[in-house]
């Protein structure tokens, strides 16, 4: 089953996911159903900046940490509990996470954080400002960087590149969680 949940945050990278066991219904199995909850990590330092960020580990903003005291209180809204929780290495994801989790009253829930879930890695592009970028090389180069599934950017990860770290990272250690229920 999956739950979509929107905040008006911005839409690239992966940041903390975790399973939940839904409330169950009094005439449900306690064990209730699997639920995969995918959140991206609040506003970073560099996102603010408009910077490729990849695998530079900044910190979130404010609004970064508000965002994600807001997508806690949403979570918290739902009455749901996580049962595990998985997140990328780098500080603004697990930062996120850590403030999800204390506003769900879980900060000591059991959480694996992997490089197998960092965000893409943007190679020489890490730092400059997407604005430069286009200027320095073009923005139909750029936009097929950014969106291509096959294309990398120069010493760094397509989308593909990216896929094959994050699937099998996620097939064996995610899908059993799910399984579990």
């Amino acid at each position: 089953r999956y739950v979509h949940m929107r905040d008006e945050g911005r839409a690239s990278g992966w940041a903390a996911a975790g399973t939940m066991r839904e409330t169950p219904k009094s005439d449900e199995s306690p064990l209730g159903e699997s639920v995969l909850v995918l959140v991206r990590h609040g506003e970073s330092e560099w996102n603010k900046l408009n910077r490729f960020t990849g695998w530079k580990d900044v910190g979130l903003t404010e609004e970064g940490m508000t965002e994600a005291h807001r997508a806690g209180a949403m979570l918290k809204e739902t009455g749901q509990r996580f049962h595990c929780a998985f997140t990328s290495t780098l500080k603004r994801a697990h930062n996120t996470l850590d403030i999800i989790l204390d506003e769900l009253g879980q900060g000591k829930l059991p959480t694996v954080k992997a490089a197998a879930l960092n965000e893409r890695d943007y190679g020489e592009l890490v730092g400059i400002n997407k604005d430069e970028a286009r200027k320095r090389w073009g923005a139909e180069q750029v936009h097929l960087w950014q969106r291509s599934y096959d294309i990398a950017p120069p010493g760094g990860e397509s989308l593909k590149d990216t896929a094959l770290r994050v699937v099998p990272f996620f097939q064996k250690w995610i899908v059993p969680e799910l399984q579990k229920g």
